[in-house]
């Protein structure tokens, strides 16, 4: 399927609005910050371009977005902190680093691996932010507002060495982060360091880490195939991921057309990072091949097995004990997460 029949097909599952020009608007230039290098050409640099200029068009360039690229007023652990008190206006907030302050919103570190693509994953955190006010309410708490999600690629490992079977990964030191991945990890006798992906090409490169989780894009954005040349398909599903979050003032001062015009932009991103995601993991693939990053098979049943694991479950059911405490049906949205 195409990008036009994707995005044709999807649109009405999101609630896409697209909107003209905004009226009686004061003209506003939002601060976005993010830690992404523009240089990155990747799934999120370019698709973060095209919200930006999205934004500026549909608002008649009545709004613009000024883009601080690179981690150049926040880095990644820095940028809730920074919207929060309002040093920028918009901007990326990496999910599992901040699954303990984001209970609710962080459901999917909870529950990795899980079997549903990007547009399903996306178009499921987008429900439950509608139908769910607990999930805004968290959300408000930080003084912020989810506008937009960013489901990440699904997931492998890029590794230093051939992993050739499930055997191989024993004594491994891998990349981890959240609840529940570095359950998984434990299950096949690897090691699990809490590391994030900013410090992992150093961290491959002085053979402090043996592999990473991380996307076929996300390789490339951050340069893990200069270090790391095995790429080992380990069904981790569709990963989580970012938001893109607003102060929740800089949010309320927007007109309500403006503030329409960015809630279905943000709603629409989701298809336009996807598609992006797909043509550029194609060419990646192919150019792999002359670079000689080897791509590896990972048995899924080997990770179904592990799901099952104690540590994995523990992981499940503290989100779901957690999450019921707010009053969301949190079994029942756990659901969508199972193996089937």
């Amino acid at each position: 399927m195409g990008p036009g029949k994707l995005l044709a097909a999807t649109a009405g599952l999101f609630g896409i609005v697209a909107f003209g020009i905004a009226a009686d608007a004061d003209a506003k230039t939002l601060r976005y910050i993010t830690f992404k290098p523009q240089a990155a050409n990747d799934a999120h640099s370019i698709s973060l371009q095209w919200f930006v200029d999205e934004f500026k068009k549909r608002t008649g360039g009545e709004h613009e977005m000024e883009v601080f690229w690179g981690g150049s007023v926040a880095g990644q652990r820095e940028v809730p902190d920074a919207l929060e008190t309002g040093v920028g206006d918009i901007g990326d907030i990496v999910v599992p680093y901040f699954q303990d302050q984001l209970l609710l919103n962080s459901v999917v570190t909870f529950f990795q691996p899980q079997p549903n693509s990007e547009v399903e994953l996306g178009q499921k955190l987008v429900q439950w932010y509608d139908k769910y006010p607990q999930f805004d309410e968290e959300m408000k708490r930080y003084n912020m507002r989810i506008v937009g999600w960013r489901p990440l690629e699904d997931y492998g490992l890029i590794c230093t060495k051939p992993v050739r079977s499930p055997e191989d990964l024993k004594g491994l030191r891998i990349r981890s982060y959240g609840h529940a991945l570095p359950r998984v990890f434990e299950a096949f006798g690897a090691t699990p360091v809490s590391m994030g992906t900013a410090d992992a090409y150093e961290a491959l490169e002085r053979g402090i880490l043996d592999c990473s989780p991380t996307g076929i894009t996300l390789a490339r954005g951050w340069r893990f195939e200069e270090v790391a040349k095995y790429y080992l398909r380990f069904p981790l599903g569709a990963n989580w991921g970012h938001f893109i979050a607003m102060n929740r003032e800089s949010y309320e001062a927007l007109d309500e057309r403006t503030r329409a015009i960015l809630d279905g932009l943000g709603r629409e991103y989701i298809i336009q990072y996807v598609n992006t995601l797909y043509n550029l993991t194609d060419e990646i693939l192919e150019e792999w091949k002359e670079t000689g990053v080897e791509v590896l098979p990972f048995p899924e049943e080997a990770v179904a097995e592990a799901v099952k694991s104690e540590g994995v479950q523990q992981a499940r059911q503290e989100w779901i004990r957690r999450a019921s405490e707010t009053g969301v049906p949190a079994a029942e949205l756990a659901e969508f997460f199972a193996y089937k």
